[in-house]
């Protein structure tokens, strides 16, 4: 390590930046450990903004010398994945480093390296005429109560209390889909969720979320679309 240079930044950013020197060794490697090697490096800068963990992860297909298909099939599969995988719609799954202490929707999406408004987040809610249906809205914000209970047909509703999210559905906080629940409920998706190419949803558990186009989470949850919030 020669030096660090994140004072030289102004403000002064949360993360160091090091400069490091490497002198390579005289030994001659093999072409497969070079082309290992390579693909470990293009790994680690390809994404911004993303952790060096999370970029491996994501690109472990590449330093493997593996298809996606092939990558895909060595993790380990939830329901809601053998349910898109029934249906034979195209999807991804998405690991990201799970944080106890924030499971919330933004520490998701910086973990992911991905756009916050393409992350969405899963909420249960219970109507005093409808009872329980399901919002899914970008991960930074929060479903409006009154045009929820609008949608939904009800005149109020409110969130379920989080112990009951496990009985209802199968999933627990950070890990709720809303696709392969206990039983379907009536589902709404934000509108915004049609201005992108794929969104992402969890996979049924922490630390896994699904890629998909908003069309397909839209016919396999069998959702209305509409507006949860105002912008």
């Amino acid at each position: 390590m020669l030096l660090k240079v994140s004072e030289s930044f102004l403000p002064k950013p949360k993360i160091d930046s090091t400069v490091v020197k490497l002198t390579p060794k005289e030994n001659k490697i093999s072409e497969e450990d070079f082309k290992t090697y390579s693909n470990f490096t293009k790994a680690l800068f390809q994404h911004r903004n993303k952790k060096i963990r999370n970029a491996l992860i994501d690109s472990r297909h590449v330093i493997c010398n593996l298809d996606k298909k092939e990558m895909k099939e060595k993790i380990n599969k939830t329901n809601v994945a053998r349910l898109l995988d029934k249906a034979k719609v195209k999807y991804e799954l998405i690991p990201y480093e799970v944080d106890e202490n924030d499971l919330s929707a933004p520490h998701v999406a910086e973990s992911l390296g991905e756009n916050i408004e393409q992350v969405f987040k899963t909420l249960v809610l219970h109507g005093e005429k409808s009872g329980h249906f399901v919002c899914v809205i970008p991960g930074e914000h929060e479903v409006d109560l009154k045009m929820a209970a609008k949608v939904s047909g009800n005149k109020k509703c409110d969130l379920i209390p989080m112990k009951e999210l496990l009985p209802l559905t199968g999933y627990i906080r950070g890990g709720c889909s809303p696709i392969g629940m206990k039983k379907h409920f009536p589902t709404y998706i934000h509108e915004t969720s049609m201005d992108f190419p794929f969104i992402f949803v969890s996979a049924g558990v922490r630390g896994l979320q699904i890629k998909l186009t908003p069309q397909d989470l839209i016919n396999q949850s069998r959702a209305t679309i509409c507006r949860l919030f105002n912008e």
